[in-house]
């Protein structure tokens, strides 16, 4: 999972994606980057490690001129974290230049860059998105949007692109919309965002979503939208909704609290706690749940646990040694609500456990009766392919154990799960067309034939690293 964000037509392009990816940041942690296009079409880049506020100086982002800007935040699905595979990517080419900030996964990644090394291609990186770049330079329609087009056929897997071509920004959205991207106005300038938290804090107004499988192209000579991708069955990741974008987002054209106060509602009525006294969530992802099961329960709703906000997102860490260490350094509870009390604590997810094991015991610590944990969604049972840092089955607890079993192992009085319908239920425009096939099992397409050398790099250094 990334942030890509981009302006065209703006004096301060630049300026305005640094401030754009501010509110992406949750998105990812471990590198950011810009791409500015001046007036006579000469492209720079800036890219850094770490949080967008410790990569730009000021004197960097002085040179980012031009009235085209994309961005990038990075959080690693698999492959090394390195510099080399920061985004956005810059190439000049025999026909310009190509800049592109990509958020998903192609799960044929393997196979296409096999078969441009095989035609002499020339990689720089173990990013699946550099294959994307390399078949836009080799395309040889007219138009920028008919390059980005025929790059894309027979790509496969999840993307959403910003791509700049010369003086063109080109945006894709893969066929199933697995990750969104949404399209803003600022006056007379057009922004673009993996959500629409990133064009408030520019103040820009919403305009609507890019569709699944549209490609837009903006120039001198206008705008442009074309569907010149095979059409597919729509499979917008829930996920979205149940922890990675923000609660003051709207996300495939519904609000996230919204959607997350739906999850504690129906998890309420499933997984009700009779006896407990009082509601509490896993901060921050977590805090519309816990509110909707409060509501739902009648049950008081307390900040039982503080977090340290200057501790990044533990699920988006790359390593599980640094899971483990910002653990315990981003929660304490507060005792004098816990103590003696009969809690309900209520998180979005469990995937390895973790956290969730270091939480109870906190909570247990802090003088708690009875620890009764809720979590509004599924138990997550299958690897995602599409962009989710779940790519082996044996790393998720769910999957290795019984409902009797992880009760025991987190050390709670009871565990209850949200359905996988009761969680489809909640979704803003109903349980239709999103993929859960992190908690099912069932994939809407072909899973990867080797995805081991999609989560760690083949010997020609595939890796799928958005």
């Amino acid at each position: 999972m990334c942030g890509v964000f981009g302006v065209y037509g703006h004096k301060e392009a630049a300026a305005l994606t640094q401030l754009g990816l501010y509110s992406l940041q949750h998105r990812g942690q471990e590198s950011a980057g810009i791409v500015a296009i001046d007036e006579n079409g000469r492209g720079r880049v800036s890219r850094a490690m770490g949080l967008v506020s410790e990569g730009f100086a000021d004197a960097e982002m002085a040179a980012l001129l031009g009235p085209i800007a994309i961005g990038h935040t990075r959080y690693s699905t698999a492959g090394s974290s390195t510099i080399e595979n920061a985004q956005p990517i810059l190439a000049r080419v025999r026909r310009g230049h190509i800049a592109l900030a990509h958020n998903g996964n192609l799960t044929n990644a393997v196979e296409l860059r096999r078969e441009l090394e095989e035609e002499g291609a020339i990689f720089s990186s173990t990013m699946d998105s550099e294959v994307i770049v390399h078949r836009i330079a080799r395309a040889q329609s007219e138009s920028p949007e008919g390059r980005v087009a025929e790059a894309l056929a027979g790509v496969e897997g999840a993307y959403c692109l910003l791509v700049v071509l010369d003086e063109t920004i080109v945006v894709a959205r893969d066929p199933h919309g697995w990750r969104p991207l949404v399209m803003g106005r600022l006056a007379d300038s057009v922004v673009f965002a993996s959500e629409t938290c990133a064009l408030d804090i520019v103040g820009a107004t919403i305009e609507r979503e890019i569709q699944p499988g549209e490609i837009v192209a903006i120039d001198r000579q206008g705008m442009r939208s074309i569907r010149a991708l095979p059409s597919a069955p729509i499979n917008r990741c829930v996920f979205e909704h149940v922890y990675f974008a923000r609660p003051d987002s709207k996300v495939f054209g519904g609000s996230v609290d919204r959607s997350r106060r739906a999850l504690g509602r129906q998890l309420a009525r499933e997984c009700p706690a009779p006896g407990a006294q009082v509601v509490f969530a896993v901060p921050d992802s977590s805090n519309s749940a816990a509110l909707g099961f409060a509501e739902e329960s009648g049950l008081p709703y307390e900040l039982a646990l503080i977090r340290n906000h200057y501790v990044g997102r533990t699920f988006i860490q790359p390593t599980q040694s640094g899971r483990d260490a910002k653990v315990k350094v981003k929660y304490n509870p507060v005792r004098e609500i816990i103590e003696g009390k009969r809690v309900v604590m209520v998180d979005d997810s469990i995937v390895r456990g973790t956290t969730t094991r270091g939480l109870v015991s906190l909570v247990r610590g802090a003088g708690a009766r009875e620890v009764h944990m809720r979590v509004s969604s599924a138990p997550i049972i299958s690897s995602c392919y599409y962009g989710i840092d779940t790519p082996r089955r044996e790393e998720l607890i769910a999957a290795q154990m019984t409902h009797d079993e992880l009760t025991r192992h987190l050390g709670v009085d009871s565990l209850g799960y949200l359905s996988i319908g009761g969680m489809l239920s909640a979704m803003p425009d109903g349980p239709e067309g999103y993929c859960h096939a992190c908690f099912s099992g069932r994939y809407p397409t072909a899973i990867p034939s080797e995805p081991e050398l999609l989560r760690a790099g083949s010997a020609a250094g595939v890796s799928v690293g958005l």
